[in-house]
């Protein structure tokens, strides 16, 4: 989907006055829902989730705790619902079987970095990750889904965007009221910056929450001096152009397309042409490389980013305190 403009704006806009009080009702029911006592898994459960719809940089934020745990001397896999995937699971991805039409595109890059399952039954999804070998599952999503009790859950933010306009779907972007997530969660990763991210952290502060700074990183060598056009459909493509810039691209044209988007053989020609048009390549995010046919695929560049926390010790202690105390589960 792509986010209306208006949930970024003020909460008086015209339409969000308008949805309110569906967003009322949408986030008693959310939160109600989210205050439901969970299933112990047979291993610790460490969450990235997200305050709102749309993209927040979880997945990238994920595969960093899973780089984390081994360093910790754990071994982790992911689970997740696979959005946008067939497939109910549990399944163990395998990218070499699976495409995006499958299990989704945030699974196959997840299972580049780990063993990694996709269940919409997220207790049924532990069990197997626990199964294949591991001693501690990385949820990629699930803040606001009760049915699998979590022993940290930490919720990814972008500063550039913070929490919106504060309101509930389908009024603004968040998935409950703010106050009824936040005691759900035991602290917050701050991904860039900004003044709608500042004040995000300053809430998280109040309510006693460590706030984990963190910022994309992208690597340089694969677009540097590369003139390009750039398309993307994730949750905020112009981070992704920004990157590129970032990067030492120059960068001749950008296309949006919502996230998740399912690229068609017409999508397809028109960038094809257009960038030919302006004497450029065509870039792309991983998560959206997925979801190409290998064949337009091998002709576009690829902006791999990693996430680097500012103080990752802090948030060593903040992991290793949860995985040692199996009683202190939220």
């Amino acid at each position: 989907m792509r986010a209306p403009r208006f949930w970024q704006g003020d909460a008086n806009h015209p339409a969000a006055r308008l949805l309110a009080p569906l967003g009322r009702a949408y986030g008693r029911a959310a939160g109600n829902r989210m205050d439901r006592p969970g299933a112990r898994g047979e291993c610790p459960v460490l969450c990235l989730g997200n305050f709102t719809l749309g993209g927040a940089g979880k997945t990238p934020s994920a595969i960093a705790l899973a780089v984390l745990l081994r360093e910790l001397g754990r071994t982790p896999a992911f689970l997740s619902r696979g959005y946008g995937g067939r497939l109910p699971g549990p399944v163990l991805v395998d990218p070499a079987r699976h495409g995006w039409r499958d299990v989704g595109d945030e699974p196959l890059l997840l299972a580049r970095h780990a063993p990694t399952v996709v269940a919409r039954d997220r207790v049924a999804g532990a069990r197997l990750c626990v199964a294949e070998g591991a001693d501690v599952v990385v949820m990629d999503d699930g803040l606001q889904n009760p049915s699998l009790a979590k022993d940290l859950a930490l919720a990814v933010v972008d500063a550039g965007v913070g929490v919106g306009n504060g309101l509930c779907v389908p009024a603004g972007p968040l998935r409950a009221p703010l106050a009824r997530q936040w005691p759900h969660v035991g602290g917050l990763v701050l991904i860039g910056a900004g003044p709608a991210g500042a004040a995000v952290a300053a809430e998280a502060q109040a309510h006693g929450l460590p706030v984990h700074r963190a910022r994309l990183v992208p690597e340089v060598a694969a677009v540097a001096g590369r003139r390009v056009l750039a398309f993307a459909g994730i949750g905020r493509p112009e981070k992704f152009f920004a990157s590129l810039c970032e990067a030492g691209a120059e960068v001749a044209a950008t296309r949006s397309f919502p996230d998740h988007h399912p690229y068609r053989d017409a999508d397809l020609a028109r960038l094809a042409a257009e960038a030919d048009g302006l004497g450029a390549e065509l870039a792309t995010t991983e998560k959206d490389r997925v979801r190409l046919p290998e064949a337009f695929a091998a002709r576009v560049r690829v902006l791999p980013v990693a996430l680097h926390f500012q103080t990752p010790e802090t948030l060593e202690i903040l992991v290793s305190a949860a995985l040692d105390d199996p009683d202190g589960r939220t």
